[in-house]
């Protein structure tokens, strides 16, 4: 769904630019912005480049030397349970007074501070199973390249507004005095806030069947988690998060659509059912 409106906002992005470099004597053709874009989707899944990159952009950070004494060697004991080396990914986190934690790119495990604080070891070992297994489930590969392919829509999109409201602005300021003329400007601010909204629309229908698929992605994570050993730990943290207020379920099919996380009291259901019937997973 995404790909093809990235390509048109990809070209109507080219257009200026390849403007630009023809009047230094540069001339590109479009598709060599693609495959560049394309290229640099790539790059995200390079250990050091996310490191380098997302980390900043996430707005997280290294943990520090207290922070990684208590997380260091659950995620070890959680890596090793895996079959996995522990170095091969990437330990961040958020400044944040919520109980959270996410995986994304090919090698980052994010979570907050607090939830450094607030959990147990075996909690954590839960919390840190459970991203592994999304890393395992190659779910981040998709989630990645999904906001990666959106951004050139969202840049269109929010040029689109910009100028919509410059071209309303200069009509009513320049050309008031000519219905002609204001008439036309009004024309103009129409047809770009329509074809602005069209890929808003793409971006919101995405994000929705985005987050129905991370529904199943979540529940295949909790699953393996169970496998991995570490079910009951996953449980437990995910009780803490409904006592501290969160993981609430969504009201209204819009709140649905909208919520990247099925709600927690869901997941431990269906964790304990797992774990009482192990002959399912």
């Amino acid at each position: 769904m995404l790909l093809p409106f990235s390509l048109i906002s990809l070209r109507v992005i080219w257009i200026p630019l390849n403007a630009v470099l023809n009047l230094i004597g540069i001339s590109v053709t479009f598709w060599l912005l693609p495959i560049v874009w394309m290229a640099g989707a790539g790059v995200l899944f390079v250990r050091f480049a996310q490191t380098l990159l997302l980390t900043p952009a996430l707005g997280a950070r290294a943990l520090t030397i207290e922070e990684r004494s208590v997380a260091q060697p659950v995620w070890q004991e959680v890596a090793t349970a895996a079959g996995i080396n522990p170095d091969k990914f990437v330990l961040r986190v958020i400044d944040a007074d919520e109980l959270n934690a996410f995986a994304c790119g090919g090698h980052l495990v994010v979570t907050t501070s607090f939830s450094l604080q607030h959990l147990g070891p075996r909690e954590l070992a839960g919390v840190f199973a459970h991203e592994l297994s999304h890393h395992l489930g190659l779910h981040t590969v998709s989630l990645t390249l999904i906001h990666w392919f959106s951004l050139p829509i969202i840049a269109l999109a929010r040029v689109g507004f910009a100028v919509k409201n410059v071209a309303r602005a200069a009509t009513d300021t320049f050309v008031a005095h000519s219905s002609a003329l204001t008439a036309l400007g009004r024309v103009v601010s129409a047809i770009l806030t329509a074809v602005s909204w069209v890929f808003l629309i793409v971006l919101y229908a995405s994000d929705a069947v985005g987050n129905l698929v991370g529904h199943r992605s979540e529940f295949d994570a909790d699953q393996r988690s169970v496998r991995l050993g570490y079910g009951r730990e996953l449980a437990s943290a995910l009780n803490t998060v409904i006592a501290h207020g969160g993981g609430q379920r969504s009201i209204g099919w819009r709140q649905r659509l909208n919520a990247s996380h099925p709600p927690a009291r869901t997941r431990v259901a269906r964790i304990e059912a797992t774990l009482r019937h192990p002959s399912g997973i």
